[in-house]
């Protein structure tokens, strides 16, 4: 399968398994999963048909590993991301000391004000890695990298799961736990302090 119908396809299924399963004919049970078959003759139903093949391809091969299938190879769910109400069975886990948050430089002054919200979603979505983080916001302009005190929410009583592709989920992050980098060299914490990167806290 060639990349533009793999992302074709991806984008098909986010929008149905996330957000409107209601539009082709499906509900998502606990756990946000749906029958394969059920989801293949939807998709069908509603014209754009998928063949087994190609869902296992864009399961294995998506770059967010945005879906994934049970341990019985019957069931399809997207892994995060849904704005349906639905109980995604999550179990609380202890979060690492530090999580990242990527967000397009003309957030930034908001977020640092009012803290990372989850708005439409469920949850507020960081990851452990940098990098990924700044992928992230590169798709809403000049990147920006927030660092998250997950440490010390976890230690305030915060709850943290982890989805199945490994991204981290919060309920919210306060602007207290916040701090910017990568501006010109520079580290801006919640509230509008600066110092240089690197340097005391």
């Amino acid at each position: 399968m060639n990349n533009s119908r793999l992302i074709k396809i991806s984008k098909y299924l986010s929008k149905h398994l996330r957000h409107q399963p209601e539009r082709i004919g499906i509900k998502l049970a606990p756990g946000g999963w749906v029958s394969i078959d059920e989801l293949l003759r939807a998709c069908k139903k509603h014209s754009f048909e998928i063949n087994r093949t190609e869902l296992e391809e864009v399961v294995a091969n998506n770059d967010k590993k945005r879906f994934s299938f049970d341990s019985t190879g019957t069931l399809i769910r997207a892994n995060q991301g849904h704005s349906v109400e639905v109980d995604l069975q999550l179990e609380p886990v202890i979060p690492p000391k530090v999580l990242y948050h990527g967000t397009g430089h003309r957030a930034v002054e908001v977020i640092l004000q009012q803290g990372l919200r989850k708005m439409s979603r469920h949850h507020v979505h960081l990851s452990s890695e940098m990098i990924t983080a700044r992928k992230v916001g590169a798709r809403h302009g000049r990147p920006v990298i927030l660092i998250v005190d997950a440490a010390g929410m976890q230690n305030d009583g915060y709850t943290f799961y982890c989805s199945d592709n490994g991204v981290w989920l919060v309920d919210n992050v306060p602007p207290k736990y916040l701090q910017q980098t990568e501006i010109g060299g520079r580290r801006q914490e919640a509230g509008g302090r600066r110092q240089e990167a690197g340097g005391r806290r």
